[in-house]
């Protein structure tokens, strides 16, 4: 895909709004740095922290829903999805100008690489895309404990697509089994307990610390996940990663202000 013509950087302020502006042919809506694509047929509470809840963010975002996926096909990572993935992500690139792309599930990571082919900004598929970072800003030795909606769906082939090259280091713990988290966001019962789902999602992560001691940081897969982010550092009292953080990054660097104050 060629860059697309029009589109410009730049934070629009009364000082210097008497630019001269081109639009990009066929664009609508302006004004979103990330655009989140996510499974189309969902049942369950959408929390604040969730990905795809609205009240998350301090920056507007686009979300759209992907025509015919389903939790299973993208856990499978069924090839036959692609087409329809990247067909999302470019019409929120070319038609309503978001600058970069990212997801509302860990395991949308099975199509990173197609659509970082695809399109021509920055996109960020899987909060897994944080690996390679997060294991160069740890000690040689220590692991990422990383919590999942499914662990049998963490497979070679979605770490290779999220661009992960090491993975001795990486200690999965499942959440599928869970009662009340998995019930809502796996089986898609249609409701939560938020607090016993909460409790269950700190409880494994204390697990994995008790499990391995080395632990540096943890990872949470899933877009489901964010909200009990603040109540799993406050437990393991270590760096806690997930699609928010992955977000705010993406944000911060397509829509970066100028800095002002005195000196």
């Amino acid at each position: 895909m060629e860059k697309l013509e029009g589109r410009q950087y730049g934070y629009i302020h009364p000082g210097n709004d008497d630019c001269f502006i081109r639009n990009i042919p066929n664009q609508q809506i302006a004004g979103y740095s990330v655009g989140i694509l996510y499974i189309e047929h969902v049942n369950y509470p959408m929390m604040p922290g969730n990905v795809v809840n609205a009240c998350t963010y301090h920056f507007p975002v686009r979300m759209m829903a992907v025509p015919h996926l389903t939790n299973t096909r993208l856990f499978e990572g069924d090839p036959a999805i692609a087409d329809d993935i990247i067909l999302a992500a470019r019409h929120m690139v070319e038609k309503e100008g978001v600058r970069a792309i990212c997801s509302a599930c860990g395991f949308f990571g099975n199509y990173h690489k197609l659509v970082a082919e695809a399109l021509d900004v920055p996109v960020a598929m899987s909060s897994l895309v944080q690996i390679p970072m997060i294991q160069a800003m740890l000690k040689p030795d220590q692991k990422i404990g990383i919590l999942t909606a499914n662990a049998a769906s963490m497979t070679k082939k979605l770490f290779e697509n999220c661009c992960v090259t090491r993975t001795d280091n990486l200690v999965v713990q499942d959440t599928r089994h869970t009662k009340h988290f998995a019930n809502a966001v796996v089986d898609m019962a249609g409701y939560m307990d938020n607090g016993k789902a909460r409790d269950e999602i700190v409880s494994l992560a204390t697990e994995l610390l008790k499990k391995d001691g080395s632990i540096g940081a943890i990872l949470l897969e899933c877009s489901d996940m964010p909200p009990y982010a603040a109540d799993i550092q406050a437990a393991t009292q270590l760096p806690v990663f997930d699609f928010i953080t992955l977000i705010d990054w993406l944000h911060h660097a397509t829509a970066q202000r100028p800095y002002s104050g005195w000196i």
